[in-house]
C-alpha cells in the first residue's frame, strides 16, 4: 500500500509540469504560437540576430565607417593593418568603409525589388483568382510566357537594354520576379473565394475592395511572406551577379557585386584576397541567413503544424 501511494504521488508530481505546459500553450494567442514555433529553429534565431547586426551596421555606415567610401585614404592595394582593418583596394580606398556602404546598396536593391515584385504579383494574382474567366486566362498566359524565358537571360537582356544603374536594376528585378508570387496568390484566392465567409460578404453587398483587401488578402499573407524571403535572397544574388558582370550598380557607388568585380583578375584572386573574400563571404552569410529565416517562417506559419 505504501509503495502504491508513493507511486501515485510521484505520478502526480511528474504530470504537473506537462499539464502546466498544456495550459500555457492553450492560453497562447496566434502571434505567441508563431513566435514559439519560430524559436524551435535555432539556426533561424541565430540568423535573425546576424541579419539584425548586418542591417544595423549598414544603416549606421555613415557613423561607423572610418573613411568616406570613395576617398583615397591610403596606399594602393595595401594588406589589412591596424589603420585599414580590411586593407585598401587598387586605388587606395578603405575596403571596410566600402563594404559597409556596399551592404546598404545590396540590401536596398533586395528589399525594393522584393516589394515591387510582391506588389505586382499580389495584384495580378488577386484579379486572376477572384474574377476568373478572361482575366484569369490573359494574366496566367502572360505569366506563363514570362516564366518560359530563362530567368538569368531575361535579366541580362533587360539590363543590357536599359542603362545600368541602381534604380534600373531595382525595377528590372522587381518586374521579373513577380510571376511566382502571382501564381501563389491566385491558387490561394481560388480556394478562398469558395469559402462561406467570402460568399457571405458578397451576399451582404460588401464592396469589392473590402472583399479583396480586407477578407481575402489577409488570409494569403503567410505564404506571401514565406515566398518573399526567397525573392529577397534571390534579388541580392542577382544584384551581385549583374554588378560583377558590369551590368548592375556602377562605380564609384559600392555594392557587394561590384566589389567582387576586381576578383576577375588572377593576381587579385591569388595575392590580394582581402579584396574579394569579405564581400563574397558577406553575400553567402546574408543569403543563407535569409533562407534559414524563411524555412522557420514556413514552419511557424503552417496552420497544420504541430503545437
Amino acid at each position: 500500500m505504501i509503495w502504491k501511494a508513493m507511486d501515485r504521488q510521484l505520478n502526480k508530481s511528474n504530470s504537473r509540469p506537462e499539464e502546466t505546459v498544456k495550459q500555457d500553450i492553450g492560453s497562447e494567442n496566434y502571434y505567441q504560437t508563431i513566435l514559439r514555433r519560430f524559436k524551435r529553429h535555432h539556426l533561424a534565431t541565430a540568423s535573425l540576430v546576424v541579419i539584425a547586426i548586418i542591417v544595423g551596421a549598414a544603416l549606421l555606415a555613415p557613423v561607423i565607417a572610418p573613411y568616406d567610401p570613395n576617398e583615397i585614404a591610403g596606399p594602393f592595394a595595401e594588406a589589412p593593418s591596424k589603420e585599414f582593418w580590411l586593407g585598401t583596394d587598387q586605388i587606395g580606398r578603405d575596403v571596410l568603409s566600402r563594404l559597409l556602404y556596399a551592404t546598404r546598396i545590396s540590401l536596398l536593391v533586395g528589399v525594393m525589388a522584393t516589394v515591387i515584385s510582391t506588389a505586382v504579383g499580389v495584384v495580378l494574382g488577386l484579379v486572376a483568382g477572384y474574377f476568373g474567366g478572361v482575366a484569369d486566362m490573359v494574366i496566367m498566359r502572360f505569366t506563363d510566357m514570362v516564366m518560359s524565358f530563362p530567368y538569368i537571360l531575361l535579366v541580362l537582356v533587360a539590363a543590357a537594354i536599359f542603362k545600368p544603374g541602381l534604380w534600373n536594376i531595382i525595377l528590372i528585378l522587381g518586374f521579373v520576379d513577380w510571376p511566382g508570387i502571382a501564381r501563389l496568390v491566385r491558387g490561394n484566392v481560388l480556394n478562398l473565394r469558395e469559402t462561406n465567409f467570402v460568399k457571405g460578404n458578397v451576399v451582404a453587398g460588401m464592396p469589392l475592395r473590402h472583399i479583396l483587401f480586407s477578407e481575402i488578402l489577409p488570409n494569403t499573407v503567410a505564404p506571401i511572406l514565406i515566398y518573399g524571403t526567397s525573392v529577397l535572397a534571390l534579388s541580392i544574388l542577382d544584384e551581385a551577379a549583374l554588378s560583377f558582370l558590369g551590368q548592375g550598380v556602377q562605380p564609384p557607388t559600392a555594392s557587394l557585386g561590384n566589389m567582387l568585380n576586381g576578383a576577375q583578375s588572377l593576381t587579385v584572386l591569388t595575392t590580394q584576397p582581402w579584396l574579394w573574400i569579405p564581400p563574397g563571404l558577406l553575400i553567402v552569410v546574408v543569403v543563407m541567413a535569409i533562407n534559414f529565416i524563411g524555412d522557420a517562417l514556413r514552419d511557424a506559419l503552417d496552420p497544420n503544424g504541430g503545437r
